[in-house]
């Protein structure tokens, strides 16, 4: 296995360093996937305090009770990715010849860290109203954690592409800067796709997933397409259903720029039909 890595091994292509930032991302996928879970049985109180849990790292019946399982679980997961995050930092330090891929490093580096305080301060926040129906500040934190990780998770994705030897060799090959239309449009998306994320945030955290019941047409709305009754649940899951299509042109137009190009067609094609793969299947 040595013998492998050492033979791929190039002065800009690091086949260990690739690999350890693969396992990082898939690691922040379960941990992802754990905070979904969380959410979904609304087990983000099961535990009062932070940052340990009921006062210990190894809490009494967390692997019996479902809701603690989910959110203690949730909370080992993100120790193990802050710490595989931190290696990343200092390995970049060290080792990374690029400005702005060390850049990437600092910036998950001080997300991951954030991200632990937003959850802190959720439970924390939280449990000084645990007996009221709302409290919007403990919200309002618990919104801006889910958008955050979603954001750690892009610069995950990022640091492991540009970490990789295909990335590196396409990157080589690519002798032109992108055109000044490639650039506007993916801020365009990008701009999309953020709000779009902290409207399904705030969506996901008011539960207000089926406050629309039908999907795509509205049988009781305006032209089957605009709700006739309004509160807050059904407006956020409304907001959410039209940032999806400012989504789906933002990206349209991002992905035709792309593809006008013959010489970034060659190094992003592939990448751009994965995307609209991906954006078919969302």
């Amino acid at each position: 296995m040595d013998s492998f890595f050492h033979k791929h091994r190039t002065p800009a292509y690091k086949p260990f360093l690739a690999w350890f930032c693969i396992f990082a991302l898939v690691w922040t996928t379960l941990l992802l996937y754990a905070g979904g879970i969380t959410t979904s049985i609304r087990a983000g109180m099961a535990f009062l305090d932070w940052p340990l849990s009921n006062g210990s790292i190894n809490p009494e019946g967390w692997l019996t009770e479902p809701d603690k399982m989910a959110e203690h679980s949730h909370r080992l997961l993100g120790m193990i990715v802050g710490f595989l995050t931190t290696i990343i930092f200092f390995w970049f330090l060290v080792r990374e010849e690029r400005p702005w891929l060390r850049r990437l490093g600092r910036i998950a580096l001080l997300l991951v860290i954030l991200q632990g305080v937003l959850g802190g301060a959720r439970v924390r926040l939280d449990q000084l109203n645990i007996l009221t129906e709302h409290n919007l500040i403990a919200q309002f934190f618990a919104v801006t954690h889910a958008c955050t990780a979603q954001i750690f998770l892009c610069i995950l994705v990022a640091i492991a592409v540009a970490s990789s030897r295909s990335w590196i060799e396409r990157q080589a090959g690519l002798s032109h800067e992108p055109n000044q239309s490639l650039k506007t449009w993916g801020i365009i998306a990008c701009g999309c796709i953020g709000i779009q994320l902290i409207l399904g945030a705030v969506m996901r955290h008011s539960y207000a997933g089926l406050a629309i019941m039908t999907f795509p047409l509205i049988p009781d709305g305006i032209l089957m397409l605009i709700p006739s009754q309004w509160d807050f649940r059904i407006g956020i899951h409304f907001a959410h259903r039209v940032g999806a299509v400012a989504v789906v042109i933002g990206l349209f137009g991002f992905l035709l720029q792309i593809w006008k190009d013959a010489k970034t067609r060659r190094s992003l094609g592939n990448w751009a039909i994965g995307i609209l793969c991906l954006l078919c299947l969302q």
